[in-house]
């Protein structure tokens, strides 16, 4: 008997190549498309904010979604659904853009207000109309999905208006919803006078239903109303149900949904992330020719005014520069790796303060450190393609994907035990030889350390590094592995009647 293939509508705050602020943007372009390759049928919803080009991406109107009518609180809202395909792939999938110049067209930015720094304070209305916008786009098209599958707190409404405003309708009553964490850190916490705008019935008004701490929190609403549950990875799952700090204040909603709360790991898009292909790099390689790593590694030291030694590990650091992404780590032991026989090679954005030490740092450091403080993607393949290490010693991390890249690359990652980190990074073990990384689990500065020599140790025997080089060369992070976890986790949430 042929699998069943399921129809999706998928529902996201951002997707490249139109916008992105993080990893959600990638995971919602390249899910959909291998789905789409696997055979279901998938369309998505996003909204299209200032910064969409129409006539670049050819955006038309559709007519039977062109002026559509809306209540949020009292105020009268009137918007459209646009649609275009995702551009440049072997599948065609299907992208609806929710068009309304007050509440996205008329900003660039997607949550944050560039001039104040804060978030948009009507993020609850933008959010609300995004999800009046899923159910107005089913009644008019009259493409009844599976499932809806919804991510992040921007689309946590979505399973609470299916539970209780539309229960009782025909056409709604046969959906199911999978509610995707990327972040759990974000939640989408907004006043409490937020209730009266979502329309949801007045027993969703407490702390049995939307509310927390005195606020109402869209996450929450998700992480209740959702027939399951995932996260990035399988250790954050489990991280966020069971550790408070992870768990950041939902913890216990998270405990009484455990079995339905699931992992599954992001995947990397091996066409772009591959250093047989990559056309960003000038030496192609790959695991059974390493040679033009070397070749890579040379250009890296030579575009940082490095020396080049063969035998001086170079490591990159690829990361926004913040305190979860171990940042305070590395600049409270900064003084003592300097010390060591190494080249360091940062790339990233963050807190002011970071900007300040890592600049202050390459000018007290120059034959060793260097930092470029910014976004480049380009720069970032060199760097994966050119460095031994990758350092990546974040204090939580629900997936991450740089570990990935840089065990595709031959690039040896330097993590601490969490998240999507413990998934992905074997600890590589001298008594059998297996490994694919270094691991340290302690957030603490001796305990990093240590792991941190021990890398530095076993690269001085070529052969060993070459095997751990390999090990990791060898795994799968393709989507391919990824999206048939999802289609496995859609038959679950279909069977469970």
């Amino acid at each position: 008997m042929a699998a069943k293939k399921y129809k999706i509508l998928y529902v996201t705050p951002e997707i490249v190549p139109f916008v992105k602020t993080g990893g959600l943007a990638d995971v919602s372009s390249a899910l959909p498309q291998m789905l789409m390759e696997m055979g279901h049928e998938v369309r998505i919803v996003v909204p299209k904010y200032g910064a969409v080009d129409d006539r670049k991406f050819k955006i038309h109107e559709v007519v039977r979604l062109k002026d559509l009518h809306i209540k949020i609180g009292e105020k009268d809202v009137i918007f459209s659904l646009k649609s275009c395909f995702l551009p440049g792939q072997k599948v065609r999938v299907q992208i609806y853009f929710l068009d309304n110049q007050e509440y996205f067209g008329s900003r660039n930015s997607l949550y944050v207000d560039p001039f104040t720094g804060e978030d948009y304070p009507d993020n609850n209305e933008r959010f609300v109309l995004l999800t009046n916008a899923v159910f107005e786009l089913i009644s008019k098209l009259g493409w009844i999905p599976d499932i809806i599958h919804c991510n992040d707190w921007q689309c946590g409404l979505v399973p609470a208006y299916l539970k209780t405003l539309y229960k009782n309708d025909e056409q709604f009553s046969k959906f199911k919803t999978v509610f995707t964490i990327h972040n759990l850190a974000y939640q989408g916490v907004f006043p409490k006078s937020t209730f009266y705008k979502t329309g949801l019935p007045e027993e969703l008004n407490s702390e049995k239903g939307l509310e927390i701490f005195g606020k109402i929190n869209f996450m929450k609403s998700g992480l209740l109303f959702a027939d399951v549950i995932n996260t990035v990875s399988e250790t954050y799952a489990n991280e966020i149900r069971s550790d408070d700090d992870l768990g950041a204040g939902l913890k216990s909603v998270l405990a009484k949904r455990k079995n339905d709360l699931y992992g599954i790991i992001n995947g990397i898009d091996t066409h772009t992330w591959n250093p047989e292909k990559d056309k960003l790099i000038s030496k192609k390689y790959s695991a059974k020719n390493l040679s033009g790593k070397v070749l890579n590694k040379q250009e890296l030291a030579e575009k940082f005014g490095f020396k080049f030694d063969e035998n001086i590990p170079i490591i990159g650091i690829i990361s926004r520069l913040f305190d979860a992404k171990g940042m305070d780590l590395i600049s409270s032991t900064f003084a003592e790796l300097m010390k060591l026989d190494i080249q360091v090679v940062l790339l990233g954005t963050g807190e002011r303060k970071y900007h300040n030490f890592f600049e202050k740092m390459n000018g007290k450091y120059p034959e060793k450190f260097a930092a470029y403080l910014g976004f480049n993607d380009e720069l970032a393949h060199i760097i994966e393609a050119g460095a031994d290490m990758l350092l990546m010693p974040s204090r939580y991390e629900p997936c991450g994907l740089n570990q990935m890249y840089s065990l595709t690359y031959g690039t040896v990652p330097i993590v601490r035990e969490t998240g999507g980190l413990a998934d992905t990074v074997i600890k590589y073990n001298e008594k059998t030889g297996e490994g694919t990384g270094f691991v340290f689990k302690q957030y603490e500065e001796l305990t990093f350390l240590k792991e941190f020599k021990r890398a530095l140790k076993t690269f001085e025997d070529k052969k060993t590094w070459t095997k751990i080089m390999r090990n990791g060369m060898k795994c799968d992070f393709s989507w391919n592995s990824s999206a048939k976890k999802y289609i496995e986790l859609y038959k679950t949430v279909m069977n469970n009647e």
